[in-house]
This record gives structure tokens, C-alpha cells and sequence, in this order.
């Protein structure tokens, strides 16, 4: 009796232990599904996309180039950065303040791109003389960046106009911003 008694309680112990072990297998099952579910659903129909969208954008650079005379597509921004940053004072309220501004502009198409890089010197010109009439104060709030941003975009667009006969910058980026 005694030993049917212990085997009783081994079998006991040994269907508890199968029960965790199978609920510890599913659990870890579901979490593997999950995980590959989320993988196929964020990756698997990304990758789809941006072959497609490769292909729309081949297909747009392609018709750019066939027809030069046609606005640029909006696939096609370029960046072109200022060789080296701004770095000036300027007059505030209390006291005069140190500014370093780092500028990228926004071109569309090759040719603007070119035309832009041809003539970064007057553009660093025009870009320091509207960046030195601004005020410490104004600059110090983001309404006063963006009007110094406008201002900027205004006067080298006028420049290149007058130059080249097109606006050639759609944006002056501010890539870096510092005031001390």
C-alpha cells in the first residue's frame, strides 16, 4: 500500500509538471506566431511598396528627363548645403548674442541644383546680409526663426531670379541652429 501510495503521489506531481511544461510551449509558441506576424505585416508589405515606389520614381525621373522644359517632379528635391556655417554676432536687448546657423537649400531638378551650387558665394552673401539685420530677441522665439527663415527664402530667390531667371531654391533649410 505504502508503495502504491508514493507512485500515486510521483504521477500527481509528474501531470502538474506536464501541465506547466504544456502551457510554458504554447505560450512560447504564441509569442514565435506574434513575432512572425508582426515582421510579415510591417515588413513584408513595406518591402512590396518601395519596390513599387522605385519603380514610379524611375518612371518620373525618366519623364523629367525626356521633357527638361516641365516643372520637376516632386520626387526629385535635392539638398544642397552650405559649405560652411554662419557665424555671427547680432544685437539683443540685454546684450549682443553669438549665432551659428547651419543652411541646406531645397532645389528641384539637376539644373536648379547645379545653378544653386555655381553660385554659393553670392547666395552666402545674400543669406549673411538678411541673417545680420535680425535681433537676438526675435531670434530667440520659433515665430522669429521662421520669418528669418521667409526672409531668407524671399531674398535669395529674388537673387537668382534676377540672375538666372527662375527662383532655382524652393526652401532655406536651417540644419543647425545656435545661440549663445
Amino acid at each position: 500500500m505504502a508503495d502504491e501510495k508514493g507512485k500515486k503521489n510521483e504521477l500527481e506531481l509528474d501531470g502538474g509538471g506536464k501541465k506547466k511544461k504544456m502551457i510554458i510551449i504554447i505560450a512560447i509558441i504564441a509569442v514565435v506566431l506574434i513575432a512572425g506576424g508582426g515582421y510579415y505585416f510591417f515588413m513584408g508589405s513595406n518591402g512590396g511598396d518601395t519596390s513599387e515606389q522605385a519603380k514610379s520614381s524611375q518612371g518620373s525621373s525618366n519623364e523629367a528627363n525626356a521633357d527638361e522644359n516641365a516643372p520637376a517632379q516632386v520626387g526629385s528635391a535635392l539638398y544642397v548645403p552650405m559649405p560652411r556655417p554662419f557665424r555671427f554676432n547680432i544685437p539683443g536687448a540685454t546684450r549682443d548674442r553669438f549665432i551659428e546657423i547651419r543652411v541646406q537649400l531645397l532645389v528641384r531638378g539637376a539644373d536648379n541644383e547645379e545653378n544653386a551650387k555655381m553660385h554659393i558665394p553670392l547666395i552666402e552673401s545674400t543669406l549673411l546680409n538678411i541673417f545680420s539685420q535680425a535681433n537676438a530677441d526675435d531670434l530667440a522665439t520659433s515665430v522669429g526663426k521662421e520669418v528669418l527663415k521667409d526672409q531668407s527664402l524671399s531674398a535669395v530667390q529674388l537673387v537668382m531670379k534676377d540672375l538666372k531667371g527662375n527662383e532655382t531654391v524652393e526652401k532655406v533649410l536651417f540644419t543647425g541652429f545656435i545661440m549663445q
